[in-house]
């Protein structure tokens, strides 16, 4: 018997629009790592046809911001100290074959003199424009790929600043407000104990959703229950135990009620 979460973490998702005109597989979702100044930071996408047809994409960089929803905001221009200026793609313009696969490679030139900060951006993949019934324009499927690459001795500081409850899927689910103090984003992991109010004893992991350097926001905290197993919580939730990021313990101890 596999076990789930109530709401399934977020993963890279289109449209139903552009996605019905986008036949790629671009693997992974996200680089999250670390370099120092100095070094060249290199890696590589793979890309998956799933048409029997030729796929064609254009690749660009981007940078890239959250809105308070946690929505992805792309943008073409350089942002204000936007490193992609270090960054170097294997080319503009590439082509998979029908049903096959491509490895696409990038890098990062890191300067001596960029002390410690992060850099973010996103390499960008996007399909040919296609005509699409009862739509007046051709619709291009697009595709990002988050870069975190962390610089020197940037790093996450994650603080717990409040607790409550927030509906997911129209459920009520116990979250934890984090502020990241740090220079780096973050992301909590792992898994905590809860009692609700009835005394039902219940294992609780966050959500992967990131926070970025200076900002505050609230990440739902989910039961790990088995696939058939009823959830009704009672609150209010008494949730206490350890998380972390990249190996820094976030000590947790908190009462989520409505």
């Amino acid at each position: 018997m596999t076990l789930r979460c109530l709401a399934l973490l977020a993963l890279l998702v289109l449209s139903g629009l552009a996605q019905a005109q986008f036949s790629a597989q671009i693997m992974p979702p996200r680089f999250e790592d670390r370099a120092k100044p100095g070094d060249v930071y290199r890696e590589v996408i793979e890309i998956s046809n799933i048409a029997p047809v030729p796929l064609r994409l254009t690749v660009a960089t981007a940078d890239w911001s959250l809105n308070a929803e946690g929505g992805v905001a792309f943008q073409a221009s350089l942002a204000e100290d936007s490193c992609r200026p270090w960054t170097a793609l294997e080319a503009t313009e590439i082509e998979v074959p029908p049903n096959g696969k491509r490895r696409f490679r990038f890098e990062v030139r890191v300067p001596q003199d960029a002390g410690s900060r992060q850099c973010r951006f996103a390499v960008m993949f996007e399909g040919e424009p296609t005509p699409v019934p009862g739509v007046a324009v051709p619709v291009a499927g697009r595709i990002g790929i988050i870069v975190y690459l962390d610089v020197g001795d940037a790093r996450a500081d994650l603080r717990v600043v409040g607790s409550g409850v927030v509906e997911e899927a129209g459920r009520p689910m116990p979250m934890l407000r984090i502020q990241n103090a740090g220079t780096a984003h973050g992301r909590l992991e792992g898994f905590i104990d809860a009692t609700d109010a009835t005394g039902e004893r219940w294992t609780l992991t966050p959500s992967g959703n990131p926070i970025l350097p200076g900002a505050t926001r609230d990440i739902p905290l989910y039961p790990v229950v088995n696939d058939d197993e009823p959830v009704v919580l009672a609150f209010p939730m008494k949730v206490s135990g350890k998380l972390e990021w990249r190996g820094r313990a976030i000590d947790i101890d908190v009462s989520a009620d409505r």
